[in-house]
């Protein structure tokens, strides 16, 4: 009797290529933020952008995310938080006045609540808020001299888009939570000045968002930080420094179609 010869076993097939890099975020996202910074590099200036997911800890930056950026008024959401937290700490004691204004400063982004804030509270040596803005991720936030006598003032100041991601994931992960409730729903209710930017994501997004828009040295810088998703998963950040290459309208038109092209339709 003959005996069949085994049959050698069937090579394994190689695993399948991941569709895409493994960067904590999926394809079909990661395809966004590829089409958002290509949009971002065609237009006027440049676009430093950050996108940052909370509940994995992924962040995704651009080229231009560490580019030193007139803060304009983004930075008024830092004012919030150093007086809440100073309030907190018992070092000074916030009126409803003062709360009056700083729904003004978040809601409207109003210039004359903001100074009335700096000048109450920036103490003797001008320093109180420079000096804790760090605490809350602005780590390289630098004050700019030679605009104003009054010195540092919020009006003049330069941080980078990653500050600003830094600055928003404090809001929405350190903070007490009454006071992280309080800064969600201001920048969810923004005044229509202000409804653009993250708020590009569309409605589905549920977005907050802390706009800032000036002429400075240099041309026109408009900004947005923020948050969208269930729970704020997700901060977006974009700063567009026009470089005298476009104005206001080319910024506003920028940051709120980065916003769209990576969260627009992407929730709900």
């Amino acid at each position: 009797m003959s005996r069949s010869k085994p049959r050698p076993p069937k090579p394994k097939a190689p695993p399948p290529k991941p569709a895409c890099a493994d960067t904590g975020f999926p394809c079909d996202l990661q395809a966004r933020l590829a089409a958002a910074d290509a949009y971002a590099a065609g237009r006027p200036g440049t676009s430093g952008i950050v996108v940052h997911d909370l509940r994995t800890g992924a962040v995704w930056a651009n080229d231009h995310a560490g580019d030193p950026t007139w803060t304009a008024s983004t930075i008024k959401l830092a004012m919030a938080v150093d007086l809440f937290t100073r309030q907190r700490a018992g070092t000074i004691m916030l009126t409803s006045g003062d709360r009056s204004l700083i729904h003004a400063m978040l809601h409207a982004s109003d210039n004359d609540a903001a100074d009335t804030l700096w000048f109450r509270y920036a103490g003797a040596d001008h320093m109180a808020y420079n000096d804790n803005f760090r605490r809350y991720g602005l780590t390289s936030l630098r004050p700019q001299q030679g605009y104003t006598a009054y010195y540092p003032y919020w009006g003049y100041q330069k941080c980078t888009p990653a500050d600003l991601d830094r600055l928003m994931t404090y809001v929405l992960t350190r903070l007490p939570a009454s006071e992280r409730a309080y800064l969600v729903r201001e920048l969810r209710s923004v005044d229509p000045n202000q409804r653009w930017g993250v708020w590009g994501a569309g409605p589905a997004a549920r977005p907050g968002n802390k706009d800032g828009w000036s002429e400075e040295d240099g041309g026109w810088v408009v900004n947005t930080v923020g948050f969208v998703g269930d729970g704020e998963r997700y901060v977006v950040t974009v700063m567009n420094n026009l470089r005298g290459e476009g104005g206001y309208d080319e910024g506003r038109a920028t940051v709120t179609q980065v916003s769209k092209l990576i969260f627009g339709g992407y929730f709900g």
